[in-house]
């Protein structure tokens, strides 16, 4: 009977501190007062959350005024595009992402192209990478957005997010950054990036489900997409979720506080593992770049096998991780994000993602790729496509 309870998924959600914990507690039970109320209890509650906008806003040189909270990056990403699309329909209706985005950002530009939009795709190249040249020539005088995430979900790519704004502002278009992955692993200035909107989200740096926010720079016309209500200022209708944004906050600070230190050991773990996969299990393919990646994230595809099968068998030994971003996880089809990257269909059928926390240790790494590596080999040699490489020996 296996006991390991090992965690390899970070990039998909991460445990809630302790810390974020107990500054959330009051405010499920003593201070439960809505904030839109008019009496003491919903004052207390209004100084919670905008001690929690002014902490948020701090961290990434923004002011208070320009953070608005949402229920996490889908809905940030939603927000964006589709309240940037309306508002400015009439200058034009050409968007422009990439093709790597988070199914939040695609499924949504899908939507817009039945209302009339237009969207065109920047390239990437075989590590991710946003092709700049390529962009550039791809803006036209009716495009209204550009939207690049600031690190890939799956294959941990940090995209150069300021050059990109710097394209955007030149030719008077809207930049939106999905900071999802990257928020509390990255130091982020959105001033220096010139960005005018990103997305965040609390509970991947270990913080609660269910909140994030959303940077609006301010003057940047974006249409509600939740109405009904006048919280955030007017722009986003919902009743706040004062325990969820006092815990993102306090989340947020703990991360921004511990950054250097998380990145040069989580990194440390990370390198290890890729190094000992690749030198110790065959016909393995590194997805993303060798370096310019997040910390956390190591990306593999496993040739002449199923990614599901290898995570099947990795939960059975009591390691987590994921086939892909955890979101579409659940779909048969292959990684979007792989097949920008060109790699072929049964290459990318068979990826796993692996992404390490600041609680994970070396123990864990080493035996993660010991098991990788039996579990490998033993799916390899049930495999056809395997034996029909004919003389192939496994090392």
């Amino acid at each position: 009977m296996n006991n390991k309870n090992i965690y390899f998924d970070h990039a998909a959600t991460t445990p809630l501190c302790e810390e974020a914990l107990n500054k959330m507690i009051p405010y499920f039970t003593e201070v439960f007062g809505n904030p839109n109320s008019q009496h003491a209890f919903g004052r207390e509650s209004v100084k919670a959350v905008d001690e929690a906008r002014d902490t948020i806003a701090k961290i990434i040189n923004a002011k208070p005024s320009e953070i608005y909270f949402t229920s996490g990056g889908t809905e940030g990403d939603n927000w964006a595009l589709r309240g940037v699309a309306h508002a400015f329909k009439d200058k034009g209706k050409h968007l422009i992402i990439s093709p790597i985005e988070h199914a939040a950002m695609l499924v949504t530009a899908k939507a817009l192209k039945k209302e009339g939009f237009e969207v065109s795709y920047m390239k990437v190249d075989e590590y991710g990478v946003v092709d700049l040249e390529h962009l550039e020539s791809i803006i036209r005088p009716d495009t209204i957005f550009i939207g690049c995430m600031m690190a890939n979900n799956e294959v941990g790519t940090i995209e150069p997010i300021k050059e990109i704004a710097a394209i955007a502002k030149k030719h008077g278009v809207i930049c939106f950054t999905d900071a999802v992955q990257a928020a509390g692993v990255l130091k982020i200035d959105v001033k220096d990036l010139g960005v005018d909107l990103m997305s965040m989200s609390a509970h991947k740096i270990y913080g609660p489900k269910g909140v994030g926010a959303l940077y609006i720079r301010n003057g940047v016309k974006v249409e509600s997409i939740l109405t009904g209500g006048h919280q955030e200022r007017m722009k986003r209708g919902g009743t706040t979720n004062v325990a969820g944004i006092v815990g993102f906050a306090e989340a947020f600070k703990i991360a921004d506080r511990d950054i250097d230190k998380n990145f040069e050991y989580v990194s440390m773990l990370r390198d290890r593992f890729i190094d000992r996969v690749l030198e110790e299990v065959p016909f393995v393919k590194l997805n993303g770049p060798r370096t310019g990646r997040l910390p956390a994230n190591a990306d593999f595809s496993f040739k002449f096998i199923e990614g599901e099968s290898i995570l099947f068998s990795l939960d059975l030994a009591g390691i987590a991780v994921s086939s892909g971003s955890a979101c579409s996880s659940g779909s048969l089809e292959p990684s979007h994000v792989l097949l920008a990257l060109g790699l072929p269909e049964e290459l990318a059928h068979g990826s796993i993602r692996f992404s390490f926390g600041k609680h994970n240790t070396i123990e864990e790494v080493d035996y993660a790729v010991d098991t990788i590596k039996d579990a490998v080999k033993r799916l390899r040699e049930m495999s056809p496509l395997f034996k029909a490489e004919g003389d192939i020996k496994y090392v």
